[in-house]
């Protein structure tokens, strides 16, 4: 039996995941929460051979919660659950320890197959996005964003979604003065003066799409 636990910050997410997975003979439910921080205190008391975590959450997020997760338990397998497919974000995911890579849009089989590869010791990574990862070395220009740091990339996507420096700060559970420090640091590491050029560099990078402002 494959015992899986669910961290989104979405309930209907995780009710959605949750009925796909009661079909499946051999794996079963076994807890679900709904940010980082209580992922990591789950994981302190209790067992889970896959985590299925949602990478943008309140408070520490999935990459900041995997790392956590398996620095006091490295047997457990995660998948980072995310909407991002653009690089620095996949290697970024990859590089905190998680076993596996999956895109909220990939069909339900997709998010079957890649739980089972995981808890058997191998690596799932979403296929579109292994493409690109192996590509990646022979794309002569340099992508700006993998200077940021992991909460400074994941504040500028928070920016470029539009999202206002409160709900950011209430989200991620830090005070606004200490958002806008995190976005004045990117800012002086991309070379651009303000959310107008941060969006304009995201969709350039393909971090954002334009069709979606």
């Amino acid at each position: 039996m494959i015992n899986v636990f669910l961290v989104d910050d979405h309930a209907l997410v995780r009710t959605g995941i949750r009925r796909i997975l009661e079909d499946e003979r051999g794996i079963k439910v076994v807890g679900e929460v709904g940010d980082g921080d209580q992922a990591v205190q789950w994981c302190r008391k209790n067992s889970a051979d896959v985590v299925v975590m949602d990478m943008s959450m309140p408070g520490i997020g999935g990459l900041e919660a995997t790392r956590k997760i398996l620095h006091f338990n490295p047997e457990v397998k995660i998948i980072i659950l995310t909407v991002h497919t653009e690089e620095p974000i996949p290697s970024r995911v990859m590089a905190a320890g998680a076993a596996g890579f999956l895109t909220k849009n990939a069909p339900p089989a997709d998010m079957v197959q890649a739980i089972r590869a995981v808890a058997t010791g191998q690596r799932y990574i979403d296929p579109v996005i292994a493409q690109q990862m192996a590509l990646r070395p022979f794309n002569p220009e340099k992508n700006p964003f993998d200077e940021l740091s992991d909460r400074e990339l994941q504040i500028s996507i928070m920016v470029t979604s539009g999202q206002k420096v409160s709900e950011i700060a209430e989200q991620l559970n830090i005070s606004p003065k200490t958002v806008n420090a995190y976005r004045y640091r990117l800012f002086e590491k991309l070379k651009i003066s303000g959310d107008v050029e941060l969006t304009r560099l995201a969709i350039r990078y393909g971090m954002l799409d334009a069709e979606k402002i």
